[in-house]
This record gives structure tokens, sequence and C-alpha cells, in this order.
């Protein structure tokens, strides 16, 4: 390891803080940074404040080190060379291609170095890249707008289609929308576009039209869509067979459908995979029917399924977002910005997603997979941030900026060897109880905590 003696006490002491914060000043380099802006930026240009120090202050909220954007000026108004209005006018007016453009050099930098780390996380299907699609909208804002303050309904600064890979635990890609109420389905060209052959896409249902299909299938790509029923429809043709069961022993049943494009008249005969769900949904569904044209040789019944039950891995992500990292700064009332917070949020999760894979490496994939705690972990880099930062300054980080990216790898597997696993060691709930009946009075609506336990006896 090629870090100096001033990291010594805190490698030994958080090593996990010290693998955050030098994964951040190694991708938020502001060089790098500068350049993404260039290359996405339309009309805005930069002046006193430049798109790194944006980042920065961006990634403190996220991390929960800052509780809101004026509360990190007033703690760095020293360091700043605007006014704190000049700050929320620049994060109000960051225009949405460099915010998706930060989430897309982020994934590709991280994932290099998650790709150098030893023991990487098996292929999930060998030959394709899989991506999960999924969209997410942001919570209400506060009213601080003043044309807001006479709304009493949820002011919704927007949401986002977001591109996952769960091999890596990465997100790779975002398509921001500052309209609320535009339907996902509006942002599928685009999603198109972005598209690869050999990609794989997953999805779900709201995702399933046969514009959808066709546009991935001329992309020289693959996908993996729950079937609507109404959006597509098809042509079933011969006879339903029986195929081997899921991993959760659910019968499963193939059959072909020739799917019609609308506009153009061409046709596309997929495989559709019907799995029989042990457990009725919500609404009462008792099968599941999926869509792919992924080649049986190369992806069974079984393996598509698997593939498909892979998609809720990005719900999970969205939770982290939401409750170990501010995704959603409710504070920030413009689209623009809410989006910018939303997408730096997402480039912080991929910083943790390499902690995570140093500390795969370093301690097994049983531990991180079954036992580490997100929470525990973002809770000790927000206490410890501060202090790290007063006693070390910032030009030892810099080393980070430096190394290839080997020897950043290798450099944060050290470090992970230094963790203390107990730490940060989920504590898993056992089975949920029902809850009890409630007791509510006419006349009251508070009781006595002290003569309620003295019933107890």
């Amino acid at each position: 390891m090629i870090l100096g003696e001033c990291f010594e006490k805190f490698i030994e002491r958080s090593p996990v803080s010290v693998m955050v914060r030098g994964t951040l000043e190694r991708v938020f380099d502001p060089e790098k940074l500068e350049r993404v802006f260039a290359d996405n930026a339309q009309l805005q240009y930069t002046r006193e404040l430049t798109f790194a120090q944006c980042v920065g202050l961006m990634s403190e909220v996220v991390f929960r080190i800052a509780p809101s954007v004026g509360a990190w000026y007033k703690a760095h108004r020293e360091e700043m060379p605007v006014t704190r209005q000049a700050v929320y006018d620049k994060l109000k007016r960051l225009e949405l291609p460099i915010a998706a453009g930060l989430v897309e050099y982020a994934g590709r930098e991280l994932g290099a170095s998650l790709r150098q780390m030893p023991t990487p996380p098996p292929p999930l299907l060998p030959g394709y890249r899989i991506r999960v699609l999924d969209g997410n909208h942001l919570a209400g804002t506060e009213p601080r707008l003043v044309e807001l303050r006479r709304y009493r309904a949820a002011a919704l600064p927007g949401h986002a289609l977001v591109f996952y890979d769960p091999q890596w635990d990465v997100v790779t890609d975002v398509i921001p929308c500052e309209d609320a109420y535009t339907q996902e389905r509006a942002l599928l060209p685009e999603v198109v576009a972005m598209v690869a052959a050999r990609d794989c896409l997953v999805a779900d249902r709201n995702f399933c039209t046969p514009g959808f299909l066709f546009g991935i299938v001329r992309r020289g790509a693959f996908f993996v869509i729950r079937q609507h029923g109404s959006n597509v429809v098809g042509q079933l043709q011969g006879k339903r067979r029986a195929a081997e069961q899921d991993a959760r022993g659910q019968a499963l049943y193939e059959q072909a459908l020739c799917v019609t494009e609308t506009d153009t008249g061409a046709t596309l005969v997929v495989r559709r995979i019907t799995v029989e769900l042990s457990t009725p949904t919500r609404p009462g569904e008792t099968e599941l029917p999926l869509l792919t044209h992924l080649p049986p040789a190369d992806a069974s019944a079984t393996q598509v399924a698997a593939l498909y039950a892979d998609r809720w891995t990005i719900e999970t992500a969205f939770q982290h977002l939401t409750i170990d990292l501010a995704c959603e700064v409710d504070t920030l009332g413009y689209p623009k910005a809410a989006l910018f917070g939303f997408c730096v949020a997402l480039v912080a999760y991929n910083v943790v997603a390499v902690v995570k894979g140093a500390l795969r490496a370093a301690h097994g994939a049983e531990y991180v997979e079954e036992q580490l705690s997100m929470y525990y972990l973002t809770l000790e880099v927000a206490q410890v941030a501060t202090g790290m930062e007063i006693a070390l300054g910032t030009e030892p980080w810099e080393i980070f900026q430096q190394m290839s990216t080997e020897e950043f790898a290798a450099t944060l597997v050290a470090i992970a060897k230094h963790l203390d696993t107990e730490k940060y060691t989920k504590h898993k709930r056992g089975p949920k109880k029902q809850s009890p009946k409630r007791l509510s009075g006419k006349h009251h609506s508070h009781v006595s905590t002290a003569r309620i336990l003295a019933l107890r006896a």
C-alpha cells in the first residue's frame, strides 16, 4: 500500500471512511468533472463556481455529512467565491444532460475499478451484459418556491429512468425528466438509443410495448420483459410445454409467441415463459408471463426466470438511496436541482459499491451479501468525515487521483482488510408478529405509559 503515515490511524480506526473518501477523491477529480461538464453542457457555462464544486457540496449532502445545501454553504462560506444565492442559482439551472453525463462517467470509471478486484462476482448470463431498467419518482419537496405556496398537493420535482448492472451492483446510466407527469414510456426512444449489441435488458411490464421490443432487437440487443396483457398480445404458436422449475420450486412453462409491430407490420417470434406462482400477487395474479428472444442454448427457462427475479435488486438499490443516502433533498424545489441531487446520489451509491467490492475481496462474498449493513457503513462515514478532513486537509487525498486503476483497486482491498466486520453487521429481525388490535376511546387522545405498564403485573 502506497499511502503515507498520516492515514495510518484512520485506516486502523475507520477504514470505511478512508475508502469512501479516497474513492470520492478519485471519481470527483476536478479535471475529469470539468471535462464531463464541457462534453454535456448545452447552454450553461462556468464563471466563478465550477461544476466540480457543485458536485463536491452535493456529495456531502447526499452522505448526510451536511444536512442541506444551505448548511453546507454556511460551514464553507470562506472557501466559496460566490454568494449563497449564487450557489442555489447554479444548482437550479444545471442542465439534465450534465447530470446524466456525471452518472455515466462515474459508472464507467468505478466499474473499471471493480473489475480489477480479486474474486469478482460471477456473470449472470455469460456472453451478455445484463442491464436492469426501472423508473424512480422523486418524492414531494417543501413548497419553498413562491409559485408552490398556494398548493396543498405535494410538489413533485421529476423522475428518472435508471440503468442498473446487477452483477457489479452499479448504476451505469440515467435518463432524468423534469415533468413528474411525463409517462415513462415517453422516454423509451432515449432508452433504445442507449442500448448496445449483446445487452440484455430486464424490465417490468410497464415498458413492454411492441415499439420498444423491436427497437431493442434492431440494436442487436436482447430483452427479458414481463408481458403487458393489453400492449403486447401476439399469436401463440405450438403447444405450451412444461420446463424446469425455478429457484423457488415454481413450475415453468414455455411457448412461442408471434408479436407484430403496429407501425411497420414487422413480426418477431419470441419465447413466452410463464412462471406459475406459488403465492398469488396482491391483485390476485397466479401466473407471471415473461417475454424474451434469448436463444434457448444461451438461456434456459430457469435462467430467464432468474434474470427477471434479479430485477428486484434495483428496488433494493433505490431503498438504500432513500434510507442510507439522501437521494431526495426535500429543500431543493427546482426540478433540475432535485434531479442533480438524485444523480449525485447515484454516483455515491456506486462509490459504496466499489467499497463493497473491496470488502468482498477481503472478507468474502457471504459477508457482504448477508451481513454487511449499509446503514452502519454510511453512518460512520457521516460521523468521521468532518474530523478526518480537519486532521488531514485535502492535499494527502490527491494520491488517489494519481494511482492507476490496478493500484487503486489493490489499495482499497488492502485497506478493507483492516475492517472490524462485527462493527458493521446487520441486526436481523425475527419473524414479523401480527399487530394487536388497537384500543381507542371517544374522549381520550392520550394515555399514561406508567399506568398501562402497571397493568402488566
